[in-house]
């Protein structure tokens, strides 16, 4: 299992001793221009916990490639990119310009953020045609929104797909103490504890639908959260919400994940893979 941060919940540049405890780290989203992203106030937290409407700000893919990607090598980390887009054209040329790009371990496609107005193709032509342009690992990141999320892996797996991330953010609002929305475009992506049990639905899931190594993510905190997902069906694990609060969060759920193992009857991690399933009907997904 290795031990990722979600895209957009760690800047490796500013805090490079968090992500040298990653075995990989997830960059914030690129996009073909630069975005200044939406206006602010944009991050809110919540009882249990945050909602941010950030709207994929970042330098653009030129100035990523040339500036941020060189920068992210030196820190020895394996590095996946995640691409956004607003047409499957854009995804595809981000994909094909960090095609052959030292360092880049694989290729998260954002096929599911919140925050932004734009509505991309489905999910499975973009997958197709960054596949036709590539050969980095694409892993496709997948919204929890789905009702039949299997349906859905099946698609992107059948594009040409390497891997599966799930889950992004669920759309979500909180008031402020005068009833007004607390974000400045009201609805923001919600992370944090709260979305596990979501997490861990659509991680059972996609196992059901697919073969593919799955990063599963969503409101992970300790080593037992990391476990669960294992158990449902994960091959990876990502850090999101957590690494705000405790930028020594990876360090301590490895250590939390071996004790988890120790106490329920588990030599290693891989042993307890798909646990989950042991006492549930095989049903069609």
């Amino acid at each position: 299992m290795q031990l990722l941060n979600a895209s957009g919940c760690l800047d490796a540049l500013t805090a490079p001793h968090t992500a040298a405890m990653l075995d990989g780290f997830v960059t914030k989203t690129v996009t073909p221009e630069p975005r200044e992203g939406n206006a602010p106030v944009r991050i809110a937290e919540t009882d249990l916990g945050m909602l941010n409407a950030i709207g994929l700000a970042n330098p653009g893919r030129e100035r990523f490639i040339a500036e941020v990607l060189p920068q992210l090598r030196l820190l020895g980390n394996p590095i996946w990119v995640s691409v956004g887009g607003f047409t499957t054209h854009e995804y595809a040329e981000t994909c094909a310009q960090l095609d052959g790009c030292d360092g880049v371990a694989a290729v998260e496609l954002n096929l599911s953020c919140p925050n932004v107005d734009e509505a991309p193709e489905s999910a499975a032509e973009i997958v197709a045609a960054c596949r036709d342009v590539t050969a980095s690992r694409l892993y496709a990141k997948l919204s929890p929104h789905a009702w039949d999320i299997g349906e859905s892996v099946r698609a992107v797996a059948a594009a040409g797909a390497d891997g599966i991330s799930l889950v992004n953010t669920l759309r979500g609002v909180a008031l402020d103490r005068r009833l007004r929305p607390t974000l400045a475009r009201t609805a923001g992506g919600y992370s944090g504890p709260a979305l596990k049990p979501v997490a861990l639905a659509a991680v059972h899931a996609a196992r059901r639908a697919t073969e593919l190594p799955i990063v599963g993510m969503g409101g992970v905190q300790t080593g037992r959260d990391a476990l669960e997902f294992v158990a449902c069906g994960a091959t990876h694990v990502a850090l999101g919400t957590v690494l705000f609060a405790d930028p020594d969060a990876p360090d301590r759920v490895r250590a939390e994940l071996d004790d988890e193992l120790a106490r329920t009857g588990f030599v290693s991690v891989e042993d307890a893979s798909c646990a989950a399933f042991g006492s549930v009907a095989n049903i069609e997904n």
